[in-house]
């Protein structure tokens, strides 16, 4: 019966079309998110809102511990993750979205295995994409909070120096467990920043973590401040517009920003 009808049925193949780029007319940014992060999707989609700049993502299998050993077993599996995204089409950037795992495997390792998936790509993560923002903002003196454990810390801490920049103050939460740390509320985010910056001379805060929810504020703490504030998922984003050539002035998300 069905063969019946379709043998009646006007068939019009190869009609004629024409096409447009709308979507990622202007950028395509790629990004590598763990699986455990419930933050920086939602974070990016506040901050990059600029028409024909698009991000789309993979998730890459980690453990909700973060330990330098969890990190670092994230390394065998950038690169197959990264084809995920757009597979045989190109991007523009393409960022892994990790600041411990970065810190710990180093940016040159991690720019090199999405360069393996993606040959074409500018490449970034939230660690490097920091120590980019603290110079653009001129910032040498550095507060940073993180969530992590004293044996994170201390390779965070020490990325930082590294690149060059003073840590007069460091402050944890010491909270190893991702899915709680996503969970971490505005207040208590605020009176982190306000602790670890009162009494010290900074030139800007840091928040470390992509699990972090901070983006939506720094304009808000900045003002309380009278310093810059950033944190990875904001310095990611940051970083990923300007590698990809888009270098629109975004007042509202911040002083960087408008650097």
């Amino acid at each position: 019966m069905i063969e019946m009808e379709m043998a009646k049925m006007d068939l019009i193949e190869n009609l004629p079309f024409q096409t447009e780029q709308v979507i990622a007319a202007r950028a395509r940014i790629g990004v590598v998110v763990l699986a455990t992060d419930y933050t920086l999707e939602h974070e990016l989609r506040h901050m990059i809102t600029l028409p024909g700049v698009d991000f789309y993502h993979a998730r890459i299998a980690n453990s909700p511990d973060i330990t330098p050993e969890t990190l670092r077993a994230m390394a065998p599996l950038i690169t197959e993750t990264a084809q995920l995204i757009l597979p045989g089409d190109s991007l523009d950037v393409l960022a892994f979205a990790c600041t411990s795992a970065s810190v710990v495997l180093g940016s040159d390792t991690v720019a090199g295995k999405l360069k393996a998936a993606k040959p074409e790509a500018k490449t970034t993560d939230p660690a490097f994409a920091a120590f980019n923002a603290f110079q653009a903002l001129g910032a040498k003196r550095i507060a940073v909070l993180t969530p992590y454990a004293k044996s994170v810390n201390e390779m965070v801490q020490g990325s930082i120096l590294a690149a060059g920049f003073d840590v007069p103050v460091f402050g944890s939460f010491n909270e190893p467990h991702d899915p709680k740390v996503a969970a971490i509320d505005t207040p208590s985010l605020k009176e982190a920043v306000a602790r670890i910056t009162r009494d010290h001379q900074v030139d800007a805060v840091f928040v470390s973590c992509t699990s972090v929810r901070i983006a939506a504020d720094v304009a808000k703490i900045e003002g309380d401040l009278g310093i810059p504030v950033t944190s990875s998922n904001h310095a990611l984003a940051w970083h990923c517009l300007r590698l990809a050539g888009i270098d629109d002035k975004l007042p509202e998300n911040g002083r960087l920003f408008s650097v």
